[in-house]
């Protein structure tokens, strides 16, 4: 029987660079990070999902790669990395890695031998034109910071591509050794403990863009070769798609169809439902949520699923919504244009966006929760840390963890001119008043809550397995029905600020799970319940799961 492990998974993003130094240089380490993984497990996280942290110029955020099969140096070695896979499994917990596979860093041996000779072995790893592009701007992923798609390189005397920046050169799918080159890639951290891949810009690494001759085979299949490998080197071990696309597109990612096995992805990140959630929440209107919701395709292989998020490591998305809609957002969570970037997007952390206000944080965390899927939480969300809007494009989300109320929020021993990235130190939001310290020794803390919304939801499988139903309520509020094998579990969310009433008739009594006001009173059927402004209630139908 497959383990489907990830259906009711709790997963943490973090970036080891800005998560714990205990080297003593300022930058984060993977034995800072083992350090800290009794902080994980208290929280109730099960699986961890590691930012790049192979060798890199670090140009990208260790997205543009020099080794895919090594440690950045900064980070510690292979060995800290091994005794950090191993403290994990140890506490319960599954490592998932970024794989990183559309392209390279231009400084990568590969890319040097490519450039350097038209003989050379891999110089068709890489997409090039010996003639200028007819356009070389069409395409571009980071307006206003890249200035085209294609970059004249002096010594290999013709043009590479590259959908993102100039420095990371775009790898050619087309050609079996890149493909194989994947394969080994995913083969060797599978064998170092490795039970998970968030695949990189998926849609960007399935297309032929830039050749002048498309081979005579479905980019797609490269996922399902993906799928296939796995399966035989490690049953149990999944993919995760960054693909930020339609509704009407997703479903060739996950392959299948109801009731039949999922061909290529495990799961795929909902950002057309994140992007209506937002739009909800500056609202105060459970409507944008339930309209993604409806949208979502549900004749979809049992085996799939789709991940659910507040917020990742680059801006908030918000390109899926009307530019009304975008511009509704914007006025809402980002009213300065240094807090916009790339024309669609937000460049800020969740707890500044929602004003620090706890009801509307905790609300957020709930519904983050309840919602059908599986959970992802960016490291320092749980506490509601700041940002700093004065680091350049997406970093200002980047900042190193504050655990404590000590200098460099408890990250770092070293001069603050030498962390790897200014820490948040001003405001009710940076380290001094935010911090881990103080909110595992304050009762009412958020990250109290959220570790308790953890709880529940890891007791609920309803919600990660289940079907769910939008039961009929007020605007403001957002129902949610989730059953699976006899159990039914019921969440209910004030977005409105105001409060508000549904009436729920399940034939059994109603049992609180998690409440924000705490009620714990069982409710009886037909009876109307009401929550309070931003208020959430999670409950059980007939009490205990048979």
């Amino acid at each position: 029987m497959l383990d489907l492990w990830f259906k009711n998974a709790v997963i943490y993003c973090l970036d080891v660079e800005t998560f714990m130094d205990r080297t003593g240089d300022g930058t984060g380490d993977f034995v800072g990070l083992t350090d800290r993984l009794d902080h994980l497990e208290a929280l109730g996280v099960t699986c961890i999902w590691l930012n790049p942290f192979y060798p890199s110029p670090n140009r990208d955020n260790g997205y543009d790669i020099t080794d895919f099969y090594s440690v950045d140096p900064r980070l510690g070695s292979l060995g800290d990395y091994v005794e950090f896979a191993r403290a994990a499994r140890d506490r319960g917990m599954k490592v998932m890695v970024d794989l990183v596979c559309n392209h390279t860093s231009i400084d990568h041996p590969w890319f040097k031998s490519a450039r350097a000779s038209k003989d050379s072995p891999y110089r068709d790893w890489y997409v090039w034109s010996e003639e200028e592009p007819e356009d070389i701007t069409e395409g571009i992923i980071f307006p206003g910071v890249q200035d085209a798609v294609w970059t004249h390189d002096e010594q290999a005397g013709a043009w590479y591509m590259h959908r993102f920046y100039a420095h990371q050169a775009d790898l050619n799918i087309a050609n079996p050794a890149v493909r194989d080159e994947i394969m080994r890639i995913m083969g060797f951290w599978l064998e170092l403990g490795v039970e998970g891949f968030r695949i990189d810009a998926v849609p960007f690494l399935i297309e032929y863009k830039g050749l002048k001759e498309e081979p005579d085979r479905d980019p797609l299949l490269l996922l399902s070769e993906m799928r296939d490998f796995l399966s035989w080197r490690k049953a149990g071990a999944i993919m995760l798609a960054e693909a930020n696309v339609k509704r009407e597109t997703v479903g060739a990612y996950f392959g299948g169809r109801r009731f039949e096995a999922a061909e290529r992805m495990h799961m795929v990140f909902d950002f057309p439902l994140n992007q209506r959630l937002w739009l909800g929440l500056v609202r105060g209107s459970a409507e944008p949520i339930r309209e993604a919701l409806r949208t979502r395709p549900r004749d979809m292989p049992m085996q799939g699923q789709f991940a659910v998020f507040l917020r990742n490591h680059d801006e908030l998305s918000l390109d899926k919504l009307t530019e009304a809609e975008r511009e509704e957002c914007f006025a809402a969570l980002a009213p300065e244009e240094s807090m916009r970037i790339y024309g669609r997007g937000i460049r800020r952390r969740l707890a500044p966006m929602l004003g620090g206000d706890p009801a509307r944080l905790a609300l957020a965390q709930s519904l983050l929760f309840a919602l059908p899927g599986t959970p992802v939480i960016w490291y320092g969300d749980e506490i509601g840390m700041g940002e700093r809007l004065d680091l350049a494009e997406r970093k200002p989300v980047r900042t190193p963890m504050q655990w404590s109320g000590e200098p460099n929020g408890g990250f770092s021993e070293v001069e603050p001119g030498q962390l790897v990235r200014p820490a948040v130190e001003d405001g009710t939001l940076g380290f001094r008043e935010t911090n881990v310290a103080d909110q595992r020794a304050t009762q009412d803390s958020l990250l109290r809550k959220v570790s308790k919304m953890i709880s529940v939801r890891r007791a609920c499988p309803e919600i990660g397995w289940g079907d769910w139903s939008l039961p009929d309520a007020p605007e403001g509020l957002l129902v949610l029905r989730c059953e699976w094998r006899g159990g039914t579990v019921v969440t209910i969310h004030d977005l409105s600020g105001e409060g508000g009433e549904v009436v729920l008739d399940e034939g059994a009594p109603l049992v609180p799970l998690l409440s924000d006001d705490k009620t714990g009173a069982p409710i009886e059927p037909g009876a109307t319940v009401r929550v309070g402004p931003h208020g959430f209630l999670w409950l059980r139908v007939g009490g205990e799961r048979r």
